[in-house]
């Protein structure tokens, strides 16, 4: 279903991504952060639901369609490097420090800090070129917010 956007994703030069693909790309890596600590809650669920409905201005139908593409292509997909340069070449610093707000807001959904989701948020977050000081910034806005 989503061989081209994964073509593209493992393309060792890629493109910048259509919007489309941008946003399944974020979305996918929402889930691959949710799914990390294997409990992939309700809560987590309903987070991503709120973080791409408000982010992309969607109604229910779409959103609930984007979330679903995005947990067939994280299935999918061979590792978080590709999504995360997919994203980076896509986005500007400002909206990549956006984005590491909106996985912390994931990773705490359940109301726990769970190691695996602690070590795939830094490695995403310098993967992403954000830095240290801004993701720990990121994630005290998302523990406050």
């Amino acid at each position: 279903m989503f061989a081209d956007l994964l073509k593209r994703l493992t393309d060792p030069a890629p493109a910048p991504l259509p919007d489309t693909d941008a946003r399944r790309a974020l979305a996918a890596l929402l889930v691959r952060v949710a799914r990390s600590d294997n409990d992939y809650s309700a809560g987590e669920r309903a987070r991503i639901r709120d973080i791409l409905a408000a982010r992309y201005a969607l109604e229910d139908a779409d959103r609930d369609a984007l979330l679903a593409d995005a947990e067939i292509l994280e299935a999918e997909a061979p590792d978080t490097v590709r999504f995360t340069r997919a994203i980076k070449d896509a986005v500007a610093y400002d909206e990549r420090r956006a984005v590491v707000e909106a996985l912390w807001k994931v990773a705490l959904a359940d109301g726990k800090r769970a190691k695996e989701e602690d070590a795939l948020l830094r490695l995403v977050a310098n993967l992403l070129g954000v830095t240290d000081v801004d993701s720990a910034n990121a994630r005290k806005r998302a523990e406050t917010g």
